[in-house]
């Protein structure tokens, strides 16, 4: 087994939360904005991509070097033993971005960067002219930070949102990971009734109910680090058998989704099908304020709509007001708001007792904590 120094990167606000799920797969790490250093072997690379719930790419940390001039960057990018990561016939894109560097053009970096590679590749299988790239696919990145060049190796493929069960999504979908987190931040757990009463597409439910039964959210895709060389099948073959093992298919649990959309609740029990919990998530249409339950110490998590305009937000105000109005009456209820709108707790008709900033793609939101009485 090789020792990698491996990153998983995230949201901003997130960071946390996906320190805490690495450390839970038995891994020190180190933080910084958006990023979570950590090391591991090739069995690491493929537990953290099926285990993060709310992490977005696990990446290969490389080579990390100070760069000024193109030519250092050449040289310094060609000096890495690259025929340790990538094949002869390997495909290698490489991505890129430069911030606060002399090195700012992109364009530039970026193709310094893979015709150095494909140099020192051409040099370790002893090639001549082009390499062909027909192999699998190695997706790199060149980062220059205040001229400190980073270059990663994504082993993910497509980020770790897609968990391959949504078919279907409205004009604004919630990230998969970013519902996990929303779920994970209210330590919710599967004794407890859960409610989503904007539902939309089903991703706050479905990821619930993930983490309510433990299912790897990893388990049913596929990622691009299978295809590599020398990452052994078995390690890929025994770390699907874990999760199966972990896996608490008979948790009973109580989840149930509302949105006022008929053809949204469609999407979202299509996506519930496709992710297994046909049966064991209940989804209705009807307005937010029409919730009413006999159960207690229930959690309540929604990201209601923005509205951009007027009439929108006049709507959504009064969907917010009457559900704080209607949740006064159930004290022993925790609700879990993700809102865009400032003026949340004057609307929602109390304060929060505890917020948090997140942003849902670039859009700058708070997520409002009402804590309820356990009863």
């Amino acid at each position: 087994m090789t020792k990698f120094n491996l990153v998983a990167t995230s949201a901003m606000g997130l960071e946390s939360i996906v320190a805490d799920e690495v450390k839970a797969l038995g891994y020190e790490t180190t933080t910084e904005n958006g990023k979570i250093y950590f090391e591991g072997d090739e069995r690491a690379i493929a537990r953290a991509n099926l285990w993060l719930r709310v992490g977005d790419r696990v990446k290969i940390v490389a080579a990390q070097f100070p760069a000024r001039t193109f030519d250092e960057l050449f040289e310094r990018t060609k000096a890495v033993q690259w025929e340790k990561f990538l094949p002869v016939d390997a495909a290698f894109p490489v991505q890129g971005k430069s911030v606060k560097s002399t090195l700012f053009s992109v364009p530039d970096c970026q193709a310094i960067v893979k015709k150095a590679i494909a140099e020192r590749l051409k040099l370790a299988y002893q090639r001549i002219g082009f390499l062909d790239e027909s192999g699998a696919t190695y997706k790199l990145e060149i980062s220059i930070l205040k001229d400190i060049a980073t270059i990663t190796l994504d082993t993910s493929g497509a980020g770790l949102h897609k968990r391959g069960y949504r078919h279907g999504q409205g004009e604004a979908p919630l990230k998969e990971t970013l519902a996990a987190a929303l779920v994970k931040i209210s330590k919710w757990n599967p004794d407890r009734p859960f409610v989503d009463p904007f539902c939309g597409s089903g991703t706050i439910p479905i990821e619930a109910a993930m983490i309510g039964q433990n299912l790897a959210p990893g388990y049913n895709r596929d990622f691009h680090s299978e295809a590599w060389s020398w990452m052994p099948k078995t390690i890929w073959d025994d770390v699907r058998t874990e999760a199966e093992d972990l896996a608490n298919y008979d948790q009973e649990l109580q989840i149930i989704g509302s949105d006022i959309d008929q053809k949204m609740i469609q999407i979202a029990e299509q996506n519930a099908f496709e992710a297994g919990f046909a049966d064991l998530i209940s989804f209705k249409q009807m307005q937010s304020s029409d919730f009413s339950t006999t159960l207690t110490d229930g959690v309540m998590i929604g990201n209601p709509p923005y509205g951009e305009r007027i009439g929108e937000i006049e709507e959504i105000e009064k969907a917010i007001s009457d559900l704080g109005h209607l949740m006064a009456e159930y004290p022993s209820w925790s609700v879990y708001m993700l809102s865009s709108m400032e003026n949340f707790e004057e609307v929602y008709g109390k304060r929060a007792t505890k917020k948090r900033k997140l942003f849902n793609g670039f859009i700058r939101t708070d997520y409002y904590q009402y804590w309820g009485k356990r009863s």
